[in-house]
């Protein structure tokens, strides 16, 4: 019997709708869903790879065990039941030695999220780590800085702008990434359509580049240069406006970057002053939005490129404007008590800042090599591989092999899972209910949509959050006192803005549309203390202050290393989609055709590509979308580790862009690693 299923796919950040067909167990199709409000229909090649990851048959079902033999399938009861002891063990001789990796599919599920703190809780753990120091933790600094929260996201209102502009960011790619805006590209031909621009910034001509009306080129980890400049040029224009009455520091932020020379800017970027000053005055025409993602985050100045692009849209008056950059309404509010916190201690070896209760990824190597007290020696990792996404994942790999405990929430025997002690499995993808409680903030529309499980989950199965809770329970010996997830998202619906309630989401499977975004929710919405907006937080300030007197070190015959993400793959997981992974080689390192012919290099050439902490080998492919001095390579691949179970993912491993990148190199502010700007040099095999 054919049945029809609409849900949300959480798989990236887009959350399309999509419906599925099928016929008792059996997919049919997947398709778009043209009664969903945000996505229109709009489906992505990772939504229907959903049908790959819920039928693989490399796909766990059950608890694995590492042994001296090899892998023992056992019981969730023995299971958890051999956990517990091993983890009260070893914290009874090392206390404080356990915390948990959450890796960025956490997000993506709202049970997982809501039970963590479980977790954390039983382990005594003092901190956490999370895929957010690889990502967006210098946003996160930004908004609670000027705004009061760290979930406190502006968010382009693409749809009603005159001028898009994108750094660092490739929604056609990513569908937005911190901004869930699914079909970009259709937004962007109606953005054409209405006599709007789009312009991105950018050292590779990206996909998005290719559709934008006109793109701008910046070196690799120069944006602070190039924002400094644009500032410079906003404040000079005569129609500059006034900020609003509850703004302040402009003038202290006026005063930090007068010591720039907008000639050495303009030459420290690559990028020249017309460009700069057309941008300047398109952002004060208006309506305008500016919007810079990963690229302008994993830099050493990831935290000075957020609140400087934050900060453009705010004296440019884009800010809490109709088709500038607004905050959402959504139906889980969770911008509300604290709002986070940084600095407030430092990690035991490098003493590098908290940040939100984390300490930076970059350093976890260190606290599981280093002894003395506090050592970690157990980890507990939900959804990650970080052996792939870590900067210098070769060393982060050595040390875990020598955690006394490592155990592994995937649903996958991966380069990372591969190493632990126990693997633990949760349920399919279509096996488990959903709601975008992290990602639906930041839509371009206020929506809301709950998605039922599509299949009953096997007996024996469980849910990731049913695991977590279980792992708490089993560590500490007593029950966790808590509602479901289910029941904990029923609250937060109806004691959220639109009053909502699960069970009328239910009834709904396309989602409800909570209309548009809205302007002048300004001072209201501010969390700080005073409900005031402080453009020149000290620590930006002196930060900023020190990069005046500072130029970036020459490459002398170094490439600057970039990342780069194709529609076909999502991260580090997943690369095992039969869908996803077939066409041509995608695990290239593309080069301006000028650095190989110096080279007596040609496209197709495998070229060793060298960093201060290790070298790779990849074919190099000759691109003129790419400045001269960069390097691309992709995140997410090097699926050739001995002992992982992923046989279509191995049959084009490719190599992990992370064995180049250098946990040593992070954002000072907020501990963000370092993945663009990478010093490596090219050299024959």
């Amino acid at each position: 019997m054919l049945t029809v299923h609409r849900r949300t796919c959480h798989l990236c950040e887009a959350s399309c709708g999509i419906v599925i067909e099928a016929e008792d167990r059996r997919i049919v199709s997947i398709k778009g869903d043209s009664d969903n409000p945000l996505s229109r229909g709009h489906i992505c090649p990772k939504a229907v790879a959903i049908q790959d990851i819920q039928d693989d048959p490399d796909r766990l079902r059950r608890p694995l065990k590492r042994t001296a033999t090899g892998w023992e399938e056992i019981g969730w009861d023995r299971a958890f039941a051999e956990i517990g002891e091993r983890t009260r063990e070893i914290l009874l001789r090392h206390p404080h030695s356990a915390t948990l990796f959450r890796g960025n599919p956490l997000s993506h599920h709202y049970g997982n999220a809501l039970s963590a703190r479980h977790l954390k809780s039983a382990l005594q753990a003092r901190f956490m780590v999370s895929a957010a120091t690889m990502d967006q933790m210098p946003s996160m600094l930004v908004n609670f800085a000027l705004y009061g929260h760290a979930a406190l996201f502006p968010v382009p209102d693409i749809d009603r702008t005159g001028t898009m502009i994108i750094m660092g960011g490739n929604p056609v790619v990513s569908n937005g990434s911190l901004w869930t805006v699914p079909d970009f590209r259709a937004r962007a031909r109606a953005l054409r359509e209405r006599g709007g621009q789009l312009v991105t910034i950018d050292p590779r001509l990206t996909e998005t580049g290719k559709i934008a009306d006109r793109h701008i080129f910046v070196r690799p980890a120069t944006d602070p240069w190039f924002l400094v400049l644009l500032i410079k040029q906003l404040f000079a224009h005569p129609r500059c406006p006034e900020p609003a009455t509850y703004v302040r520091g402009l003038e202290r932020l006026r005063a930090v970057i007068e010591p720039f020379s907008a000639e050495a800017c303009a030459e420290i970027c690559g990028s020249n002053l017309a460009d700069i000053a057309w941008l300047a005055d398109r952002m004060l025409q208006g309506p305008a939005a500016f919007y810079g993602r990963l690229g302008i985050s994993v830099q050493e100045f990831g935290t000075l490129n957020a609140w400087l692009i934050a900060v453009i849209n705010v004296i440019a008056g884009q800010l809490d404007r109709e088709g500038g950059v607004m905050f959402s309404t959504p139906a889980v509010d969770q911008v509300s008590g604290a709002g986070g916190a940084s600095g407030r201690w430092r990690s035991r070896v490098r003493g590098l800042p908290e940040v939100m209760g984390e300490i930076p990824v970059a350093t976890l190597a260190d606290e599981i090599e280093t002894p003395g007290p506090g050592q970690i020696r157990a980890l507990f990792v939900l959804a990650g591989n970080p052996v792939l996404s870590f900067p210098n994942g070769r060393r982060l790999e050595a040390a875990l092999r020598d955690l006394d405990l490592l155990v592994s929430v995937d649903i996958y025997r991966n380069e990372t899972s591969r190493l632990a002690h126990y693997i633990l499995p949760p349920v399919g993808p279509l096996e488990r209910d959903g709601y975008g409680m992290m990602i639906l903030p930041l839509a371009v529309r206020n929506f809301a949509n709950y998605s039922k499980p599509m299949f009953e989950p096997p007996s024996d199965g469980l849910l990731d959050w049913q695991i977590i809770r279980a792992l708490a329970e089993a560590v500490s010996g007593e029950p966790v006192k808590a509602k479901t997830p289910p029941e904990q998202l029923d609250d937060m619906l109806r004691s959220g803005p639109h009053a909502l309630s699960l069970e009328q989401l239910s009834r709904h499977p396309s989602g409800v549309d909570l209309g548009p975004l809205s302007a002048g929710r300004l001072p209201g919405r501010l969390q700080t203390t005073d409900k005031t907006l402080d453009c020149a937080p000290e620590p930006f300030c002196a930060e900023l202050a020190k990069l005046a007197e500072r130029r970036p070190e020459p490459a002398d015959d170094k490439l600057l290393l970039i990342g780069r993400r194709h529609l076909r793959s999502n991260n580090s997981w997943m690369a095992n989609s039969g869908r996803l992974s077939k066409g041509p080689n995608r695990c290239t390192a593309l080069v301006n055709p000028t650095e190989l012919a110096s080279r007596g290099l040609t496209g197709g050439d495998e070229v060793e590509i060298v960093s201060r902490v290790g070298a790779i080998t990849l074919p190099v492919e000759a691109c003129k979308d790419i400045m001269p001095g960069v390097i691309s390579v992709p995140h997410g691949w090097g699926h050739d580790k001995a002992g992982a179970a992923l046989r279509t993912a191995a049959s084009r491993p490719g190599a992990s862009a992370n064995e180049l990148t250098d946990d040593a190199v992070v954002d000072s502010l907020s501990g963000n690693a370092v993945f663009c700007g990478v010093p490596v040099q090219l050299r024959r095999p």
